[in-house]
């Protein structure tokens, strides 16, 4: 079974930009009720399926499949909640990978970075661009980003 392990942060610099290419994703979620979501990602030219069950602290089930982009950009027109835009950068830092979500759309100005550890206790150092962990804040998953967008949040 494949696993998840994540911790998410808020970005509070913008050094990181300097640092990787950014590509352009778009996903969006045939199923996202809590229990489990399946998402459709384009993520530059490629198309991804992917299935995740309940997180429980960082780790959660995942399954992903690379598809072909033609159908994944297909399968997004069958996404009842709205499709998440944004632009990821991977940026290395001590040897680990980070993950820089810069959103679109409803989401614009919010700007958040993940990185996958292979155990929860796995040590990592934090970048001096990143700020507050969001881990727990279920606000932060991208499936309750398409139904409750960040510009939302500021009211």
């Amino acid at each position: 079974m494949g696993v998840e392990i994540e911790r998410k942060f808020l970005v509070s610099g913008n050094e990181w930009r300097a640092l990787g290419t950014p590509v352009h994703y778009a996903q969006g979620y045939l199923v996202a009720d809590g229990y489990r979501t399946v998402r459709i990602r384009v993520a530059g030219e490629n198309g991804f399926l992917t299935i995740k069950g309940v997180s429980k602290s960082f780790s959660r089930p995942e399954f992903e499949y690379k598809i072909p982009v033609e159908e994944a950009i297909e399968m997004l027109k069958l996404c009842s909640i709205p499709v998440i835009e944004k632009f990821r950068t991977k940026v290395v830092f001590e040897g680990k990978t980070w993950e820089v979500d810069e959103f679109q759309g409803e989401n614009k100005g919010l700007i958040m970075a993940e990185i996958e550890l292979k155990s929860e206790d796995e040590p990592f150092s934090i970048p001096p661009w990143i700020g507050k962990e969001v881990t727990g804040d279920m606000r932060y998953f991208n499936s309750r980003l398409a139904v409750n967008p960040f510009k939302n949040w500021r009211k």
